[in-house]
């Protein structure tokens, strides 16, 4: 077995990821792993969830699988409360998951609006739930949501999944300013990035508006960076917020 060659300057770490499968969660896993932290990656989607571990496992990192639906508390929980047991407490949790079915208000689609509000906010609070008590307990964390840019502007289509990514921001931003400094907190919002989020959407109006919107983007892998930077700080230097697009994205 290869040893991964770590580019980690602070201890390893335990990380949750949430949202694995794909795109951002994925390219965050396999970069963390690289730089020689456990990684453990949940999704609903174990079969993809195998083949990323595979992956890892392949290049000498550190991963454990677990089927998650962020939606079920219990089963966020759960899935906190065994990484903590396996290896002795967690140290970051990235709530990454997320869904994008755009549409506009009049297409009244409102059982995706329903799935954006169940994923996007109450999956991110159970991901808080989760994590919140074993920092508490050890008196240390780190907190990393992935919201969006959709967080700081809206656009035709995307109310819905706007004020759930602005939700996102300022629950985290609450969180910040009520936790204790010894538990860091960090959002990150990125612009258009290569992922599968755009497959969700079903309105044929909104697809339309999206291939154009999308026609610059970033791969998931300058998110990971972010995400390792803000990690990777040392104790005292909490990065609160991270906006990263698209050069060309206005």
């Amino acid at each position: 077995m290869t040893t991964p060659q770590s580019t980690v300057t602070t201890p390893a770490k335990v990380i949750l990821i949430t949202g694995a499968s794909s795109g951002i969660g994925q390219a965050t896993a396999v970069q963390l792993a690289r730089e020689g932290h456990q990684v453990v990656i949940g999704a609903r989607r174990t079969d993809r969830l195998t083949t990323i571990a595979h992956d890892i496992e392949a290049a000498g990192g550190k991963v454990d699988v677990c089927h998650i639906d962020v939606c079920d508390r219990e089963g966020v929980a759960a899935f906190t409360d065994a990484a903590a047991e396996r290896h002795g407490r967690i140290d970051v949790i990235v709530n990454n998951a997320g869904v994008m079915p755009l549409s506009r208000l009049d297409a009244l689609l409102t059982a995706e609006w329903d799935r954006m509000i169940d994923v996007n906010i109450r999956g991110l609070l159970h991901g808080i739930a989760a994590a919140l008590p074993h920092f508490q307990q050890q008196g240390s964390g780190h907190f990393v949501t992935v919201a969006s840019i959709g967080a700081h502007q809206v656009a035709p289509t995307a109310a819905v999944y706007c004020a759930t990514k602005y939700a996102a921001w300022a629950i985290t931003e609450g969180l910040r300013l009520e936790l204790d400094p010894s538990i860091r907190v960090t959002t990150v919002s990125p612009g258009v990035v290569e992922s599968e989020l755009a497959d969700s959407i079903t309105d044929t109006v909104a697809r339309e508006a999206m291939r154009t919107y999308r026609a610059d983007s970033i791969a998931p892998g300058s998110i990971a960076d972010a995400i390792s930077y803000a990690i990777g700080q040392p104790p005292g230097v909490d990065v609160n917020e991270l906006v990263i697009r698209p050069a060309r994205q206005r």
